[in-house]
């Protein structure tokens, strides 16, 4: 843990401010939901993650959904890839995700591009350093909540994103998202 000079006071309901820089530094919004954690005299704030609480399952469902589309299978949350499964996954694995890729999880709908069709291919990853031809993208809703997404990418040249494949995706985050029902 890194100490940051930083001292605030709580007030009389109990409030303590996190500081702008801190908040903007690790990507927390207002209304995001944090875990309280305690050790003996520490507190420590953790943004919380419901995907993320599933580490064994989702990573499972990774595997199962790169081995039975052919494709690379992302798991993520609304920050950061979880898990990712494939020949090629180490491009994301543990990433902050794009800004686009964020948007389209808030829009709460499926988004499907084949650039051999002429379509717009969002970066998974902050970085960008994926070279994808083909996508799907399907967001992981409960209870109207946007908890992160599965998404199928290629960087086959010429590759489409396939019924089969995109039924595959809804299927996983459709499961996912009910394990929190």
């Amino acid at each position: 843990m890194k100490a940051t000079g930083i001292v605030r006071r709580i007030d009389e309901l109990g409030r303590v401010v996190i500081p702008k820089e801190i908040r903007s530094t690790l990507r927390l919004k207002s209304g995001d939901p944090l875990e309280i954690f305690t050790d003996r005299d520490e507190l420590m704030l953790k943004k919380y993650s419901p995907i993320a609480s599933l580490e064994k399952f989702s990573e499972g469902t990774a595997k199962s959904l790169s081995d039975l589309s052919g494709h690379i299978a992302v798991i993520c949350d609304t920050d950061e890839v979880l898990h990712a499964s494939g020949r090629g996954q180490r491009v994301f694995d543990g990433k902050s995700l794009s800004e686009k890729m964020e948007k389209i999880m808030l829009g709460r709908k499926s988004y499907v591009a084949n650039l051999a069709e002429g379509g717009d291919v969002v970066p998974i990853t902050g970085d960008g350093a994926e070279d994808i031809t083909a996508q799907i993208i399907v967001p992981i809703v409960c209870n109207g909540d946007c908890l992160g997404a599965v998404a199928l990418v290629s960087t086959d040249q010429g590759a489409k994103m396939e019924a089969g494949a995109c039924k595959l995706a809804q299927l996983s985050a459709t499961i996912l998202a009910n394990q929190f029902e």
